[in-house]
């Protein structure tokens, strides 16, 4: 791995995203191509058998160039056997698993790592992650409601023999053919990050709103452009975007897959300015899930009609080289 300011993946052939974890599925959606819906299978009744949805994330991510290929985990859910059980509903195994991605350090992205580490019972598997994922953190809502956000077990991960590295900003994978981004520039005004979020410091708890340990993967498919990854978007969709293409220097966006964090009274404001900033931006390809809220998730769909695609666990997204919508 090499860590640089600025830095462009190297293209690949084609890349598949297998959303392996997410809060919604559905079995009778049909697919094409690109979209590829998890196979119906004829014992689907039995519970061994069906695709659970969660609050909680998790892509698989397969890039090709010519006969070889790679796979990378980003996030991997909240329920410690979702992100397993599903790949066996599936029927996709890790052995070809190179290297773990934490996209930020809540526990709906990473409580299901110790169940994936253990399937793949490999020691020196490296998690790349950013500093803050650390913090033990919790968000409190007007009613009094408080959600706690504990950060990854450094002790269990060690027990397991995982290799932890710590990345504030971008740096390069899988024989440099994938880009994690690392802390994401902020420069839209609407797309405030977490405000109701608060971090245990020093003197107790702190405020803690940018939640810079927010960082996305991307992939630039050849003759099309970049596939951008992003778990929560806590910086902004829209920032994640603009993020990818200021780094790598590629201003064409194939696809944005990954929750957009507009669900709820504090985050629909910010609806139509995303939607107005996408415009602008035009990613071939709209992936909203998580959080992105139904609200978003509708006024997307109305303003994307071509571009959107409906999430379910177990689809997977085939990207390749100047592949057309």
């Amino acid at each position: 791995m090499s860590s640089l300011e600025s830095v462009t993946p190297r293209p690949v052939d084609s890349v598949e995203v297998t959303v392996l974890v997410d809060g919604f599925v559905d079995v009778l959606m049909p697919g094409d191509q690109t979209v590829r819906r998890a196979p119906v299978r004829e014992d689907w009744l039995e519970a061994g058998s069906q695709l659970r949805a969660e609050h909680g994330y998790s892509l698989l991510v397969r890039v090709r160039e010519g006969p070889d290929q790679h796979l990378l985990l980003y996030d991997a859910g909240l329920g410690r056997d979702t992100a397993v059980h599903n790949l066996d509903v599936l029927g996709v195994g890790l052995g070809e698993l190179r290297a773990v991605v934490l996209s930020h350090g809540h526990a709906d992205h990473h409580a299901g790592l110790l169940g994936v580490v253990r399937r793949v019972g490999r020691r020196g598997l490296p998690l790349v992650l950013h500093p803050d994922a650390w913090r033990m953190r919790r968000v409190e809502f007007p009613d009094g409601t408080v959600i706690r956000l504990p950060p990854p077990s450094s002790a269990d991960l060690a027990r397991e023999g995982v290799e932890v590295v710590e990345e504030r900003g971008p740096s390069l994978l899988l024989d440099g053919t994938v880009l994690v981004s690392g802390q994401t520039e902020r420069v839209t005004e609407f797309e405030k990050g977490l405000p109701n979020q608060k971090a245990l410091g020093a003197s107790g708890w702190e405020p803690d709103p940018w939640v810079w340990d927010d960082q996305s993967v991307v992939v630039n498919v050849k003759g099309a452009g970049l596939v951008v990854l992003s778990g929560c978007s806590h910086s902004g969709a829209v920032n994640v975007l603009l993020n990818a293409r200021r780094v790598t220097g590629v201003s064409q966006v194939l696809a944005f897959i990954g929750g957009l964090h507009l669900s709820g009274p504090l985050f629909e404001p910010s609806i139509d300015p995303t939607v107005e900033a996408l415009r602008g931006i035009s990613p071939a390809y709209l992936v909203p899930g998580h959080c992105t809220g139904w609200r978003a998730t509708h006024a997307l769909a109305r303003a994307f009609p071509d571009r959107f695609v409906q999430t379910s666990v177990g689809t997977t997204l085939v990207f390749g080289a100047a592949r057309p919508r």
